[in-house]
């Protein structure tokens, strides 16, 4: 069994669930001790992050992190799931959209905003996930909550037979939903609207240009430094605050964020720490 630790960063490929690349991994690598952050739906593609073994306790920090995504939304249809894994119908016919009708709808869903998550979402409804119950016929009410999209842009358009295919370009917080988006666009413009392709393109400073696609040998994974270091303030102590660390002990010096890694003078990452006071606490041991 592997008792390496790091960060591995997938290219996923479409048609596969996020937890089916995490079992393909665990075969790689010969442990059953890796997670993933940031979940793909399986027709969505791009950066999926995953942590091997002590590594894995580096995701729910990461996956906090903005994201970046490509998508493709096709306005005249609605769908059950607000994507094309859905049962789509079509609503009113979307081909005469202009792109001075898109402008406004589209503005209406950029910076700050309440949005209702997808029916079809990871979202715990009474101790169930949301897309569980959806799956079953179950009617599935989501509150709205503040998300921000910095960017929706449009590429590209493209009519055909009653629809508008619109290629965007999306920058947003953790916790929105490209779907809602979709969905949101259509609704505003009343013709209906749902993804028919979604590709990530980042979570934070991790994007393609660091992703690998698996095959049939182990990946090479990132140290848990380097991936601290792209994603937090990080901070070298000496031997005796290390020796602390190591105990999960408050150190008398003060950190630079509420997520700051500590690493040791050989440069491995010890911990995560947040400010306390005059001085700081752990949010993570990792030895």
């Amino acid at each position: 069994m592997s008792a390496e630790s790091g960060v591995v960063v997938v290219d996923k490929p479409a048609g596969v669930t996020s937890h089916q690349v995490v079992g393909r991994l665990r075969r790689l690598l010969g442990t059953r001790r890796i997670g993933h952050a940031g979940t793909l739906d399986p027709m969505a593609t791009g950066v999926l992050i995953l942590g091997v073994n002590r590594a894995t306790r580096l995701l729910g920090h990461l996956a906090l992190h903005d994201k970046r995504y490509l998508a493709t939304v096709r306005l005249g249809q609605g769908s059950t799931t607000d994507d094309a894994d859905g049962e789509v119908a079509a609503v009113a016919d979307a081909s005469g959209i202009t792109p001075g009708d898109l402008e406004p709808a589209l503005a209406s869903l950029r910076g700050r905003i309440q949005q209702v998550p997808s029916a079809v979402s990871a979202i715990k409804v009474n101790g169930k996930r949301a897309y569980d119950l959806a799956r079953r016929g179950m009617e599935v009410e989501l509150k709205a909550r503040e998300v921000e999209v910095t960017r929706l842009d449009v590429l590209a358009s493209h009519p055909g037979e009653g629809i508008l295919d619109v290629d965007i370009d999306v920058e947003c917080s953790s916790g929105t939903y490209v779907r809602a988006i979709a969905r949101d666009l259509g609704k505003s413009l009343g013709v209906g609207g749902h993804l028919t392709a979604l590709r990530r393109t980042r979570i934070g400073s991790y994007d393609l240009s660091v992703a690998v696609e698996l095959g049939e040998d182990p990946p090479t994974m990132m140290s848990m430094a380097d991936a601290a270091k792209r994603s937090f303030p990080c901070v070298t102590v000496d031997l005796g605050r290390a020796a602390d660390v190591g105990f999960g002990r408050r150190l008398d010096m003060t950190v630079p964020a509420d997520v700051t890694g500590i690493l040791s003078p050989a440069g491995e990452l010890l911990a995560l720490y947040r400010p306390d006071g005059d001085g700081a606490k752990p949010v993570a041991v990792l030895v």
